[in-house]
């Protein structure tokens, strides 16, 4: 009777299998019997890519010379005050690092 069992476990092992390949069809599951590591599961995530540009408003100084340049001509103005004040940049080879090295 042993020999029976055998046959037996053998037969719903095989039912099971079959089973398991049905529903990985109908479904569109990945059969992974082996348990190995991959990747499909990351893969079959929907890109977000469209979602998260469409969050981000449009960009007009990309496109327009008109506010790039009024940028430009801010920074400019501001430069001329500081520099009246005293406070703008120093000529190159006059900054600090270089004044350190020539003591």
């Amino acid at each position: 009777m042993s020999g029976g069992g055998g046959l037996k476990k053998m037969l719903a092992s095989a039912v099971v299998v079959g089973v398991s390949e049905a529903r990985a069809r109908i479904f569109g599951h990945i059969l992974n019997p082996a348990g190995q590591i991959s990747a499909h599961k990351i893969l079959r995530k929907k890109l977000i890519g469209d979602k998260v540009a469409e969050w981000y408003p449009y960009d007009i100084k990309n496109d327009d010379p008109r506010v790039m340049a009024r940028g430009e001509e801010e920074r400019r103005l501001k430069l001329e005050m500081l520099k009246r004040r005293g406070k703008g940049p120093p000529k190159k080879g006059q900054g600090r690092r270089a004044v350190k090295r020539n003591k």
